[in-house]
């Protein structure tokens, strides 16, 4: 399979009181094209700036984020920001769903910022929000749907430009066991159907079931990867209670 995303080395420090704190030490993984990851791990692990990294969104102090073959480190501020725009997509644990704008409304923002607003654009947007069952919710505004749907909303928007890499924090924070099944499932489905790679950052470990691969950190460091389906299903099992 082709590596979509790759991190050698990576190093992310702050100082505090004169104090050097590793968020990120020396962390290397590999995500392929068509892999659901999760990414794992206690409050201060470093998962989430992790993903920031990943995101474009902060800088290593030390290491390389390659994704599909660019350099991270080595764009200027606002070739990253381009970048960002064109190969990542991003769910954010509060939606940041724009208030004023119905569903369609919302996910075709991405393909305007994109210059990718035309007939075939507007078709795969609504194609894409049925397909993720809000085909009867797309005059809706976002106060009008539930947790979940707002949430799949986010994913539509995440995909809808086609980016080479969808990232999510946190995407079933808000949500009841039931449609936090559902919405992960569907974001699964969707990363395979469309061989993307995705990277989801979650406390939920019950979550992990639908994931390809599991990693998992710990004081800023990759502390274990499951890439097994079974022991993955296992781990998932292990933290129903």
């Amino acid at each position: 399979m082709t590596i979509a995303l790759q991190t050698t080395s990576v190093l992310k420090t702050y100082t505090v009181d004169n104090n050097i704190i590793r968020a990120v030490d020396n962390v290397s993984l590999g995500v392929e094209k068509g892999q659901f990851v999760a990414l794992v791990g206690p409050s201060g692990s470093g998962k989430t700036t992790m993903l920031a990294m990943l995101a474009g969104l902060l800088s290593p102090t030390q290491g390389s984020i390659m994704i599909d073959g660019y350099e991270l480190g080595r764009m200027k501020e606002k070739e990253r920001a381009e970048f960002r725009r064109q190969k990542i997509g991003f769910t954010f644990q509060t939606n940041n769903l724009v208030p004023y704008l119905n569903v369609q409304e919302n996910v075709e923002l991405m393909l305007r910022l994109n210059n990718k607003y035309d007939r075939p654009g507007k078709e795969f947007a609504e194609e894409l929000l049925v397909q993720l069952g809000l085909g009867d919710r797309l005059k809706n505004l976002p106060s009008q749907l539930s947790g979940g749907q707002q949430q799949r909303v986010a994913i539509a928007r995440a995909l809808i430009h086609n980016p080479d890499i969808v990232l999510a924090d946190e995407p079933t924070a808000n949500l009841d066991t039931e449609r936090a099944y559902q919405v992960v499932e569907t974001f699964a489905s969707l990363i395979h159907s469309r061989n993307l790679a995705g990277i989801m950052v979650t406390h939920d470990l019950r979550m992990v079931e639908y994931t390809d691969k599991v990693i998992q950190m710990q004081d800023g460091k990759l502390n274990r990867v499951i890439d097994d389906k079974e022991e993955i299903r296992a781990f998932a099992r292990s933290h129903l209670n």
